[in-house]
């Protein structure tokens, strides 16, 4: 029975049973869906606009909420109890599901500050016409230690672990993996870090509030919001 409305619903958007099967296994593994990363994306998004309205419904059974950037041409998965942008503030859950990303410190410590670089360029209107901010690694760098007296990861292999998991979270774009390994090399930050971190954990930094809170801001903020 499902079946047969699923499909009466995806006729009418020109849309088969297994091109919606793809989309939505590729949403639910990954949680994010950025049009200009790659063909492949660029293809399921498009897609995703065509049957929006059947992917919303059929994820609501489970409290997954769908929030759509229709400006910057993503789309991203939120697990039941989580903030999600624009909308009024879920209830807590004691939901742990795959849709939420356990953290390391360093990658907290990393959002973090690119985060406020992504705001502080926001506010000097250093953004460009597609939402990203381009930063150079030792700029990166230099804020970890002036803002959380942290430093990257001195371990290449540990260092490219922290910027691939990053990327792979649609925060940021690398050109190749090797970057990494050069200070005077640059990325680019997704417009999706303002939303991936709340304002709550900024401000608690702005207020030079101890370490410990600052961490623990930011991980409430992360893990409500991923």
């Amino acid at each position: 029975m499902l079946n047969n409305y699923l499909q009466q619903q995806l006729e009418s958007e020109n849309t088969s049973l297994d091109e919606f099967k793809e989309l939505l296994i590729r949403l639910l593994n990954w949680g994010i869906l950025c049009r200009k990363e790659s063909q492949t994306e660029q293809v399921l998004y498009d897609r995703f606009l065509r049957i929006a309205n059947v992917i919303e419904e059929y994820l609501s059974v489970m409290d997954i909420k769908v929030f759509h950037d229709a400006r910057f041409e993503f789309v991203r998965l939120y697990p039941p109890g989580s903030q999600v942008p624009g909308m009024e503030e879920a209830e807590t859950s004691a939901y742990s599901g795959s849709l939420r990303n356990r953290l390391g410190q360093n990658e907290v410590a990393l959002i973090l500050v690119l985060r406020i670089q992504y705001d502080k360029a926001l506010r000097e209107g250093q953004v460009d016409e597609h939402g990203y901010v381009t930063e150079s690694l030792e700029s990166i760098a230099i804020a970890m230690k002036n803002i959380l007296n942290r430093s990257l990861p001195e371990k290449l292999t540990e260092r490219k672990k922290l910027f691939t998991r990053l990327n792979q979270l649609r925060l940021i774009e690398l050109r190749k993996d090797d970057d990494v390994e050069n200070t005077d090399a640059w990325l680019r930050i997704h417009p999706m870090i303002a939303n991936f971190v709340n304002d709550d954990a900024i401000q608690v930094l702005r207020d030079q509030q101890s370490d410990e809170e600052i961490k623990e801001a930011t991980e409430e903020s992360l893990s409500e919001n991923s």
